[in-house]
Protein backbone atom coordinates (compact mmCIF):
# COMPACT_ATOMS: atom_id res chain seq x y z
CA UNK A 1 0.00 0.00 0.00
CA UNK A 2 2.93 2.29 0.63
CA UNK A 3 5.08 3.80 -2.09
CA UNK A 4 8.62 3.45 -0.76
CA UNK A 5 9.25 -0.04 0.69
CA UNK A 6 12.71 -0.41 -0.88
CA UNK A 7 13.98 2.86 0.60
CA UNK A 8 12.62 1.86 4.00
CA UNK A 9 14.67 -1.31 3.92
CA UNK A 10 11.94 -3.72 2.82
CA UNK A 11 12.61 -5.67 -0.32
CA UNK A 12 12.57 -4.51 -3.91
CA UNK A 13 10.43 -1.76 -5.39
CA UNK A 14 8.42 -4.32 -7.37
CA UNK A 15 7.42 -6.42 -4.38
CA UNK A 16 4.19 -6.31 -2.42
CA UNK A 17 0.82 -6.49 -4.10
CA UNK A 18 -0.95 -3.15 -4.49
CA UNK A 19 1.96 -1.11 -5.86
CA UNK A 20 3.81 -3.94 -7.65
CA UNK A 21 4.23 -3.55 -11.40
CA UNK A 22 2.30 -5.83 -13.71
CA UNK A 23 4.31 -8.97 -14.33
CA UNK A 24 4.78 -12.57 -13.24
CA UNK A 25 5.47 -11.72 -9.59
CA UNK A 26 2.29 -9.65 -9.36
CA UNK A 27 0.28 -12.37 -11.13
CA UNK A 28 1.58 -15.01 -8.73
CA UNK A 29 0.83 -12.93 -5.65
CA UNK A 30 -2.64 -11.90 -6.77
CA UNK A 31 -3.60 -15.46 -7.71
CA UNK A 32 -2.25 -16.78 -4.41
CA UNK A 33 -4.00 -14.09 -2.33
CA UNK A 34 -7.37 -14.62 -4.02
CA UNK A 35 -7.10 -18.38 -3.49
CA UNK A 36 -6.15 -18.01 0.17
CA UNK A 37 -8.90 -15.47 0.87
CA UNK A 38 -11.41 -17.94 -0.54
CA UNK A 39 -9.84 -20.79 1.44
CA UNK A 40 -10.24 -18.78 4.63
CA UNK A 41 -13.85 -17.96 4.03
CA UNK A 42 -14.34 -15.09 1.57
CA UNK A 43 -17.77 -15.71 0.11
CA UNK A 44 -18.54 -18.44 2.65
CA UNK A 45 -20.76 -18.65 5.70
CA UNK A 46 -17.77 -19.04 8.03
CA UNK A 47 -16.45 -15.55 7.27
CA UNK A 48 -19.96 -14.11 7.28
CA UNK A 49 -20.38 -15.47 10.80
CA UNK A 50 -17.06 -13.90 11.83
CA UNK A 51 -18.14 -10.48 10.56
CA UNK A 52 -21.53 -10.86 12.24
CA UNK A 53 -19.87 -11.64 15.57
CA UNK A 54 -17.57 -8.65 15.19
CA UNK A 55 -20.59 -6.47 14.43
CA UNK A 56 -22.00 -7.66 17.75
CA UNK A 57 -18.85 -6.52 19.57
CA UNK A 58 -19.06 -3.16 17.79
CA UNK A 59 -22.70 -2.68 18.78
CA UNK A 60 -21.85 -3.46 22.42
CA UNK A 61 -19.28 -0.66 22.46
CA UNK A 62 -21.72 1.72 20.75
CA UNK A 63 -24.29 0.83 23.41
CA UNK A 64 -21.81 1.75 26.15
CA UNK A 65 -21.59 5.24 24.60
CA UNK A 66 -25.33 5.93 24.77
CA UNK A 67 -26.05 9.36 26.18
CA UNK A 68 -22.57 10.61 25.29
CA UNK A 69 -21.16 12.52 22.36
CA UNK A 70 -18.38 10.54 20.71
CA UNK A 71 -16.38 10.17 17.52
CA UNK A 72 -17.26 6.76 15.97
CA UNK A 73 -14.05 6.57 13.94
CA UNK A 74 -11.94 4.43 16.21
CA UNK A 75 -14.65 1.99 17.25
CA UNK A 76 -15.44 1.31 13.59
CA UNK A 77 -11.73 1.00 12.82
CA UNK A 78 -11.32 -1.57 15.60
CA UNK A 79 -14.10 -3.76 14.24
CA UNK A 80 -13.03 -3.65 10.59
CA UNK A 81 -9.37 -4.21 11.48
CA UNK A 82 -10.26 -7.27 13.54
CA UNK A 83 -11.67 -8.99 10.47
CA UNK A 84 -8.43 -8.60 8.52
CA UNK A 85 -6.42 -9.46 11.66
CA UNK A 86 -8.25 -12.77 11.87
CA UNK A 87 -7.56 -13.51 8.22
CA UNK A 88 -3.89 -12.50 8.25
CA UNK A 89 -2.84 -13.42 11.80
CA UNK A 90 -5.47 -15.92 12.92
CA UNK A 91 -6.91 -13.98 15.85
CA UNK A 92 -8.94 -10.91 16.77
CA UNK A 93 -8.01 -8.39 19.46
CA UNK A 94 -9.88 -6.77 22.30
CA UNK A 95 -10.60 -3.15 21.38
CA UNK A 96 -8.58 -1.93 24.37
CA UNK A 97 -5.54 -4.14 23.69
CA UNK A 98 -2.52 -1.80 23.69
CA UNK A 99 -0.59 -3.67 21.00
CA UNK A 100 -3.66 -3.63 18.75
CA UNK A 101 -4.14 0.10 19.30
CA UNK A 102 -0.46 0.75 18.59
CA UNK A 103 -0.76 -1.11 15.29
CA UNK A 104 -3.84 0.89 14.26
CA UNK A 105 -2.22 4.16 15.29
CA UNK A 106 0.85 3.42 13.18
CA UNK A 107 -1.35 2.52 10.22
CA UNK A 108 -3.28 5.78 10.49
CA UNK A 109 -0.12 7.87 10.76
CA UNK A 110 1.44 5.95 7.86
CA UNK A 111 -1.49 6.90 5.64
CA UNK A 112 -1.13 10.56 6.58
CA UNK A 113 2.58 10.47 5.73
CA UNK A 114 1.75 9.80 2.08
CA UNK A 115 -0.04 13.13 1.64
CA UNK A 116 2.33 15.76 3.05
CA UNK A 117 4.31 18.18 0.89
CA UNK A 118 7.68 16.53 1.40
CA UNK A 119 6.46 13.01 0.52
CA UNK A 120 4.99 14.38 -2.71
CA UNK A 121 8.30 16.09 -3.52
CA UNK A 122 10.18 12.82 -2.88
CA UNK A 123 7.79 10.88 -5.11
CA UNK A 124 8.29 13.46 -7.87
CA UNK A 125 12.08 13.79 -7.36
CA UNK A 126 13.13 10.32 -6.19
CA UNK A 127 16.86 11.13 -6.33
CA UNK A 128 16.32 13.17 -3.12
CA UNK A 129 15.60 9.92 -1.29
CA UNK A 130 19.32 9.13 -1.42
CA UNK A 131 20.02 11.96 1.04
CA UNK A 132 21.05 10.10 4.22
CA UNK A 133 18.17 9.76 6.66
CA UNK A 134 15.66 11.55 4.41
CA UNK A 135 13.16 8.72 3.86
CA UNK A 136 13.38 7.33 7.38
CA UNK A 137 12.62 10.77 8.79
CA UNK A 138 9.82 11.55 6.34
CA UNK A 139 8.22 8.12 6.53
CA UNK A 140 9.02 7.31 10.14
CA UNK A 141 5.60 5.84 10.92
CA UNK A 142 5.65 3.67 7.80
CA UNK A 143 9.00 2.25 8.93
CA UNK A 144 7.61 1.61 12.42
CA UNK A 145 4.47 0.01 10.96
CA UNK A 146 6.53 -2.31 8.76
CA UNK A 147 8.82 -3.17 11.68
CA UNK A 148 5.76 -3.98 13.80
CA UNK A 149 4.40 -6.30 11.13
CA UNK A 150 7.84 -7.84 10.79
CA UNK A 151 7.77 -8.72 14.49
CA UNK A 152 4.38 -10.40 14.08
CA UNK A 153 5.62 -12.36 11.05
CA UNK A 154 8.73 -13.48 12.95
CA UNK A 155 6.56 -14.66 15.85
CA UNK A 156 4.55 -16.77 13.40
CA UNK A 157 7.75 -18.18 11.87
CA UNK A 158 8.93 -19.34 15.30
CA UNK A 159 5.68 -21.10 16.22
CA UNK A 160 4.47 -22.24 12.80
CA UNK A 161 4.01 -25.96 12.28
CA UNK A 162 4.40 -26.98 8.59
CA UNK A 163 1.31 -29.16 8.84
CA UNK A 164 -0.79 -26.14 9.92
CA UNK A 165 -2.25 -23.39 7.73
CA UNK A 166 -4.60 -21.37 9.91
CA UNK A 167 -4.21 -17.89 8.38
CA UNK A 168 -2.71 -16.00 5.43
CA UNK A 169 0.68 -15.56 7.10
CA UNK A 170 1.04 -19.29 7.66
CA UNK A 171 -0.18 -20.03 4.14
CA UNK A 172 2.53 -17.73 2.77
CA UNK A 173 5.16 -19.41 4.96
CA UNK A 174 4.06 -22.75 3.51
CA UNK A 175 4.43 -21.37 -0.02
CA UNK A 176 7.95 -20.12 0.80
CA UNK A 177 8.91 -23.63 1.88
CA UNK A 178 7.45 -25.13 -1.31
CA UNK A 179 9.47 -22.77 -3.52
CA UNK A 180 12.82 -22.98 -1.76
CA UNK A 181 15.65 -22.69 -4.27
CA UNK A 182 13.47 -20.92 -6.85
CA UNK A 183 13.79 -17.28 -7.89
CA UNK A 184 10.34 -16.57 -6.54
CA UNK A 185 8.40 -13.62 -5.12
CA UNK A 186 7.44 -15.93 -2.25
CA UNK A 187 10.20 -14.97 0.17
CA UNK A 188 10.65 -13.58 3.67
CA UNK A 189 11.25 -10.05 2.39
CA UNK A 190 7.99 -9.95 0.50
CA UNK A 191 5.77 -11.42 3.23
CA UNK A 192 5.59 -8.27 5.44
CA UNK A 193 4.80 -6.19 2.32
CA UNK A 194 1.94 -8.49 1.32
CA UNK A 195 0.57 -8.41 4.88
CA UNK A 196 0.92 -4.61 4.96
CA UNK A 197 -1.03 -4.29 1.70
CA UNK A 198 -3.81 -6.57 2.94
CA UNK A 199 -3.97 -4.95 6.35
CA UNK A 200 -3.97 -1.37 5.06
CA UNK A 201 -6.37 -1.96 2.17
CA UNK A 202 -8.63 -4.21 4.23
CA UNK A 203 -8.88 -1.70 7.07
CA UNK A 204 -8.74 1.81 5.66
CA UNK A 205 -11.26 1.71 2.81
CA UNK A 206 -14.07 -0.13 4.62
CA UNK A 207 -13.61 1.92 7.80
CA UNK A 208 -13.73 5.15 5.82
CA UNK A 209 -16.84 4.09 3.89
CA UNK A 210 -18.68 3.20 7.12
CA UNK A 211 -17.67 6.54 8.64
CA UNK A 212 -19.19 8.29 5.63
CA UNK A 213 -22.28 6.09 5.94
CA UNK A 214 -22.97 7.14 9.54
CA UNK A 215 -22.28 10.77 8.64
CA UNK A 216 -24.91 10.67 5.89
CA UNK A 217 -27.39 9.04 8.26
CA UNK A 218 -27.18 11.91 10.75
CA UNK A 219 -27.24 14.53 7.98
CA UNK A 220 -30.20 12.85 6.22
CA UNK A 221 -32.41 11.50 9.04
CA UNK A 222 -35.27 10.78 6.64
CA UNK A 223 -33.04 8.35 4.75
CA UNK A 224 -31.96 6.79 8.05
CA UNK A 225 -35.63 6.25 8.95
CA UNK A 226 -36.34 4.53 5.63
CA UNK A 227 -33.40 2.18 6.12
CA UNK A 228 -34.63 1.30 9.60
CA UNK A 229 -38.17 0.70 8.36
CA UNK A 230 -36.84 -1.78 5.83
CA UNK A 231 -34.64 -3.48 8.44
CA UNK A 232 -37.62 -3.84 10.78
CA UNK A 233 -39.79 -5.27 8.00
CA UNK A 234 -37.23 -7.79 6.69
CA UNK A 235 -35.02 -8.67 9.67
CA UNK A 236 -36.79 -7.34 12.74
CA UNK A 237 -35.02 -6.31 15.93
CA UNK A 238 -33.91 -9.68 17.32
CA UNK A 239 -31.99 -11.67 14.72
CA UNK A 240 -28.78 -10.72 12.93
CA UNK A 241 -28.72 -9.80 9.27
CA UNK A 242 -27.39 -12.29 6.73
CA UNK A 243 -26.13 -11.72 3.21
CA UNK A 244 -29.25 -13.47 1.92
CA UNK A 245 -31.28 -10.54 3.28
CA UNK A 246 -29.73 -8.17 0.72
CA UNK A 247 -32.07 -9.41 -2.01
CA UNK A 248 -35.06 -8.31 0.08
CA UNK A 249 -33.57 -4.98 1.17
CA UNK A 250 -33.22 -2.87 -1.99
CA UNK A 251 -33.32 0.49 -0.21
CA UNK A 252 -30.58 -0.38 2.30
CA UNK A 253 -28.54 -1.88 -0.53
CA UNK A 254 -29.01 1.35 -2.52
CA UNK A 255 -27.98 3.54 0.43
CA UNK A 256 -24.73 1.59 0.86
CA UNK A 257 -23.96 1.86 -2.86
CA UNK A 258 -24.77 5.58 -2.89
CA UNK A 259 -22.46 6.05 0.10
CA UNK A 260 -19.64 4.49 -1.90
CA UNK A 261 -20.44 6.56 -4.99
CA UNK A 262 -20.95 9.92 -3.30
CA UNK A 263 -18.12 9.58 -0.74
CA UNK A 264 -15.74 8.70 -3.59
CA UNK A 265 -13.01 7.72 -1.12
CA UNK A 266 -10.25 6.93 -3.67
CA UNK A 267 -10.86 9.68 -6.25
CA UNK A 268 -7.61 9.10 -8.14
CA UNK A 269 -7.47 5.34 -7.67
CA UNK A 270 -4.08 3.70 -7.08
CA UNK A 271 -1.26 4.80 -9.43
CA UNK A 272 -0.02 2.12 -11.83
CA UNK A 273 2.18 2.02 -14.90
CA UNK A 274 1.66 0.97 -18.50
CA UNK A 275 3.12 -2.52 -18.97
CA UNK A 276 3.42 -2.01 -22.75
CA UNK A 277 3.24 0.79 -25.30
CA UNK A 278 -0.43 1.74 -25.59
CA UNK A 279 -2.56 4.11 -27.62
CA UNK A 280 -5.84 5.41 -26.19
CA UNK A 281 -8.07 7.64 -28.35
CA UNK A 282 -5.10 8.91 -30.31
CA UNK A 283 -2.82 9.47 -27.32
CA UNK A 284 0.39 7.44 -27.18
CA UNK A 285 1.33 6.12 -23.71
CA UNK A 286 4.87 4.66 -23.59
CA UNK A 287 5.62 1.53 -21.59
CA UNK A 288 6.44 2.39 -17.96
CA UNK A 289 4.39 5.60 -17.88
CA UNK A 290 2.72 6.19 -14.50
CA UNK A 291 -1.04 6.17 -14.93
CA UNK A 292 -3.47 7.79 -12.49
CA UNK A 293 -7.13 6.95 -13.08
CA UNK A 294 -9.74 9.59 -12.34
CA UNK A 295 -12.48 7.51 -10.69
CA UNK A 296 -14.32 10.70 -9.67
CA UNK A 297 -14.93 11.51 -13.32
CA UNK A 298 -17.01 8.33 -13.52
CA UNK A 299 -18.66 8.31 -10.08
CA UNK A 300 -19.70 11.97 -10.51
CA UNK A 301 -20.29 11.93 -14.27
CA UNK A 302 -23.22 14.24 -15.07
CA UNK A 303 -24.01 12.19 -18.15
CA UNK A 304 -24.36 8.96 -16.12
CA UNK A 305 -26.05 10.06 -12.89
CA UNK A 306 -29.28 11.99 -12.42
CA UNK A 307 -28.01 13.95 -9.40
CA UNK A 308 -24.26 13.32 -9.36
CA UNK A 309 -23.46 15.95 -6.72
CA UNK A 310 -26.18 14.95 -4.26
CA UNK A 311 -26.53 12.03 -1.87
CA UNK A 312 -29.49 10.34 -3.59
CA UNK A 313 -30.02 6.57 -3.03
CA UNK A 314 -32.58 6.55 -5.83
CA UNK A 315 -29.63 6.35 -8.22
CA UNK A 316 -29.73 2.61 -7.50
CA UNK A 317 -33.51 2.06 -7.51
CA UNK A 318 -35.89 1.57 -10.41
CA UNK A 319 -39.44 2.90 -10.68
CA UNK A 320 -40.68 -0.04 -8.60
CA UNK A 321 -38.17 0.52 -5.81
CA UNK A 322 -36.02 -2.46 -6.78
CA UNK A 323 -32.23 -2.33 -6.71
CA UNK A 324 -30.49 -1.75 -10.05
CA UNK A 325 -26.81 -2.03 -10.94
CA UNK A 326 -25.17 0.95 -12.63
CA UNK A 327 -22.38 0.63 -15.17
CA UNK A 328 -20.68 3.77 -13.83
CA UNK A 329 -20.42 2.37 -10.29
CA UNK A 330 -16.72 1.52 -10.03
CA UNK A 331 -15.52 2.40 -6.48
CA UNK A 332 -13.34 -0.74 -6.53
CA UNK A 333 -11.70 0.37 -9.81
CA UNK A 334 -11.80 -1.93 -12.86
CA UNK A 335 -9.75 -4.21 -15.05
CA UNK A 336 -6.88 -6.47 -13.98
CA UNK A 337 -6.11 -4.30 -10.95
CA UNK A 338 -9.64 -4.24 -9.56
CA UNK A 339 -9.65 -4.53 -5.76
CA UNK A 340 -9.20 -8.22 -4.90
CA UNK A 341 -10.99 -7.70 -1.56
CA UNK A 342 -14.18 -6.38 -3.19
CA UNK A 343 -16.28 -9.35 -2.10
CA UNK A 344 -15.05 -9.08 1.50
CA UNK A 345 -15.65 -5.32 1.56
CA UNK A 346 -19.20 -5.69 0.25
CA UNK A 347 -19.94 -8.27 2.95
CA UNK A 348 -18.54 -6.08 5.71
CA UNK A 349 -20.32 -2.93 4.54
CA UNK A 350 -23.71 -4.64 4.49
CA UNK A 351 -23.39 -6.54 7.78
CA UNK A 352 -21.79 -3.73 9.81
CA UNK A 353 -24.05 -0.98 8.44
CA UNK A 354 -27.23 -3.02 8.84
CA UNK A 355 -26.33 -4.13 12.38
CA UNK A 356 -25.70 -0.56 13.50
CA UNK A 357 -28.94 0.79 12.00
CA UNK A 358 -30.86 -2.18 13.41
CA UNK A 359 -29.80 -1.43 16.97
CA UNK A 360 -29.38 2.36 17.05
CA UNK A 361 -30.70 5.65 15.78
CA UNK A 362 -27.93 8.16 15.16
CA UNK A 363 -28.15 11.90 15.82
CA UNK A 364 -25.94 14.95 15.43
CA UNK A 365 -24.17 15.77 18.70
CA UNK A 366 -25.51 19.21 19.64
CA UNK A 367 -22.51 19.99 21.86
CA UNK A 368 -20.14 19.81 18.88
CA UNK A 369 -19.98 21.72 15.57
CA UNK A 370 -22.32 20.47 12.86
CA UNK A 371 -20.50 17.85 10.79
CA UNK A 372 -19.13 18.91 7.44
CA UNK A 373 -20.18 17.04 4.32
CA UNK A 374 -16.94 17.65 2.45
CA UNK A 375 -13.90 15.48 3.08
CA UNK A 376 -10.19 15.82 3.66
CA UNK A 377 -7.51 13.85 1.87
CA UNK A 378 -5.30 11.43 3.83
CA UNK A 379 -4.43 8.83 1.16
CA UNK A 380 -8.17 8.20 1.04
CA UNK A 381 -10.84 10.91 1.11
CA UNK A 382 -12.05 10.78 4.72
CA UNK A 383 -14.73 12.74 6.60
CA UNK A 384 -13.65 15.59 8.82
CA UNK A 385 -13.82 14.35 12.44
CA UNK A 386 -17.39 14.45 13.72
CA UNK A 387 -19.30 13.44 16.86
CA UNK A 388 -22.60 11.59 17.14
CA UNK A 389 -25.08 10.49 19.75
CA UNK A 390 -26.79 7.11 19.69
CA UNK A 391 -30.19 6.04 20.96
CA UNK A 392 -30.95 2.34 21.31
CA UNK A 393 -33.96 1.14 19.35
Amino acid sequence: MFLLPRHLGYGEVNQGLVMAQYGQAWKDQRRFTLTILRDFGMGKKSLEQLVTEEAGHLCSFFSSKEGQSFNPHYLINNAVSNVICFLTFGNRFDYEDQKFQSLLHLLEQSMKEETGLLPQVLNSLPFLMHIPGMTHKTFRHQKEFMDYLGEIVNAHKETWCPSSKQNITEAFLEEIEKRKGENSSFNYQNLPLIIADLFAAGTETTTTTLRWGLLYMILYPDIQSKVQEEIDAVIGRNRSATLEDQANMPYTHAVIHETQRFADIIPAGIPHSAYRDTEVEGFFIPKGTTIVTNLSSVLKDEAMWENPHQFWPEHFLDANGQFVKREAFIPFSAGRRICLGEQLARMELFLFFTSLLQHFTFHIAEDHPKPREDGCFAFTLVPHPYHIKVVSR
